[in-house]
């Protein structure tokens, strides 16, 4: 997440603040099987990702008080692998 956000405080050359990176990666962030299980399309899976996307908005803008300073893992200070 910390990575996307990164990238959000590039949005003034990209256009790619926290709203158009949640809506790109949402529906891999937050995978629904409920949409692949039942073949979800139109309105239905159209809503769905909205949700999703509208979550990951609010992690994105609210990453420090949802993670803190927490080390991210894989680096010097936080091991192991993985994303935050």
């Amino acid at each position: 997440m910390r990575h996307l956000l990164l990238m959000a405080s590039h949005s003034g050359r990209t256009n790619m603040h926290a709203r158009n990176l949640a809506i790109v990666w949402a529906p891999n962030l937050l995978r629904s099987r409920d949409i692949e299980a039942t073949g979800f399309n139109g309105t239905a899976a159209f809503m769905e990702v909205r949700v999703q996307s509208i979550v990951v908005e609010f992690i994105l803008t609210h990453v420090e008080q949802l993670f803190g300073d927490a080390p991210l893992r894989g680096t010097a200070r936080g091991q192991g692998g993985g994303h935050t």
